[in-house]
């Protein structure tokens, strides 16, 4: 819903300055012009009015619109959502999946990969105004989906993604984790958003890869880019995955998070979901929009049908 604020509320007073232009106007004094004298009007009372009689106050009212719409542009009408709703910017987000044969395993329901896939398809039809992408990585790393508002489509090559691509060595083995985020950071690089998020699920520890996790991590928080960190499984948790996933998380402002089975990960996306949309409304509370033009162009319509009426239509004779 719009809502309307002024930068400069207190010239909203100059409003009261149209009680004595209306007073000047109707004052009986000024009411005294020269008229013609006749011994009686009696012969007139039944005679009908012209529009010209029941319109003659009309270019006063327009006046009296031209200069309330001035004060309004001079207090300085500003709304903190986009006029229009297609122009309302919500956040772009990147997800990031380790698709390494180990997210196969079987202690998340029915398995880490299936498991991943569901939550992360719910937390996409819960975003209904975001550009959301996806990421893929094992030994390497690509991108599945760029950013998109088409959740249809994103959803679609969502159900696709497997393991089958490291089991049969189509990508090199091995955790690649800082190729990954490296990757979705370029991604939303060109972002506009007010918000950009990268999501990194990952069972495992990096362990190859041309770009550390911390280096990528380092790149994304210049980019302005907040990354939750998300680790699966029961059985990782060695001291160098402990250490690199909660570290890439506390430098981009994100947060990190370990979920050991299949409630607990998605726990996880309704927490970074609502997290996001707490984020959002207070970025978009923050926006004003200048919304003055609409008072100024009354303004000038007012003022201009008011002189064009004076000049043709109520003309008075010298």
């Amino acid at each position: 819903m719009l809502s309307v604020t002024f930068a400069n509320p207190a010239a909203l007073w100059l409003l009261l300055l149209l009680v004595p232009m209306v007073y000047w106007y109707f004052m009986p004094a000024r009411r005294r012009e020269p008229a013609v004298r006749m011994a009686t009007t009696e012969m007139f009372r039944g005679a009908p009015q012209t529009w010209r009689n029941r319109l003659r106050h009309l270019p006063f009212f327009l006046r009296m619109i031209a200069v309330g719409m001035v004060v309004l542009v001079i207090a300085r009408p500003q709304t903190d959502t986009a006029l229009s709703a297609h122009e309302r910017e919500g956040i772009d987000i990147m997800l990031v999946m380790d698709i390494s044969v180990s997210m196969l395993e079987e202690d998340l329901t029915p398995n880490r990969i299936e498991a991943a896939k569901q939550v992360a398809a719910d937390f996409v039809v819960e975003r209904e105004s975001d550009n959301i992408g996806l990421t893929l990585f094992a030994g390497e790393a690509f991108t599945q989906c760029p950013l998109t508002s088409d959740h249809a489509a994103l959803l679609q090559l969502l159900s696709a993604v497997n393991c089958e691509l490291q089991a049969r060595g189509i990508i090199s083995n091995g955790t690649a984790i800082g190729m990954g985020v490296a990757s979705a950071a370029n991604h939303l690089q060109g972002s506009e958003a007010k918000s950009k998020v990268i999501i990194l699920l990952t069972d495992g520890e990096n362990n190859t890869g041309d770009i550390s996790p911390l280096t990528a991590a380092e790149a994304a928080r210049k980019l302005g880019i907040r990354i939750y960190t998300i680790s699966v499984g029961t059985d990782n948790a060695e001291a160098t995955e402990e250490s690199t996933l909660p570290r890439i998380a506390e430098m981009t402002g994100g947060s990190f998070y370990r979920a050991t089975d299949s409630g607990q990960l998605r726990d996880i996306y309704q927490e970074i979901d609502q997290l996001e949309k707490s984020k959002l409304s207070a970025v978009m509370g923050e926006a004003r929009y200048e919304a003055y033009q609409p008072f100024a162009l009354i303004a000038i319509i007012a003022l201009l049908l008011e002189l064009l009426l004076r000049n043709l239509f109520f003309r008075r004779i010298p």
